[in-house]
């Protein structure tokens, strides 16, 4: 026979169990959509002055991305017409296919950038067959995010987080 004590510390070690795992996840993807603008800027002011950012401060960042969208699509005016400016201008959303002056645009300058072929490789990491050839330079983001680049266009995104122990 089960008691009620047995049952309830076999819970409570699944759901404990179950949330460490989840805790200690490592995020390892390639994908065509990357970071958002609104997921930089968070990450910015949470770097810089350890809390989220306030209403105001989201609401003048709101207002300089939206001037940057337009001045880039003046300039652009074949990009207004692209089948992806949703992306750009509404989700702010990095994705494969668009150039420097966007994702510079959406997620401001990257960490580091390398064209050194073994870096790429070492950042690319399992997914390097894929990328080989393609990729001349990458750019490097917070939390794991690696966009690579041909010439002007990216080409690829990757992501490699591992929770710190």
């Amino acid at each position: 026979m089960i008691n009620r004590a047995s049952i309830l510390l076999a819970c409570v070690l699944l759901v404990g169990g179950c949330a460490w795992l989840a805790k200690a996840r490592t995020e390892e993807q390639r994908t065509t959509q990357g970071p958002t603008a609104q997921q930089m800027f968070n990450l910015r002011i949470l770097n810089e002055s350890g809390r989220e950012p306030t209403f105001e401060e989201k609401r003048r960042w709101d207002e300089q991305i939206e001037q940057q969208i337009a001045a880039y699509l003046r300039e652009h005016p074949e990009k207004a017409n692209d089948l992806d400016v949703s992306t750009f201008k509404f989700l702010r959303q990095s994705t494969v296919g668009m150039d420097k002056d966007q994702i510079q645009i959406l997620l401001g300058p990257p960490i580091a950038v390398s064209s050194d072929q073994a870096h790429l490789e070492q950042l690319a990491r399992r997914y390097w067959p894929l990328i080989q050839g393609r990729a001349t330079e990458v750019w490097i983001y917070p939390v794991g995010w690696n966009l690579f680049f041909s010439g002007p266009r990216l080409v690829d995104i990757t992501q490699y987080f591992a929770p710190p122990k």
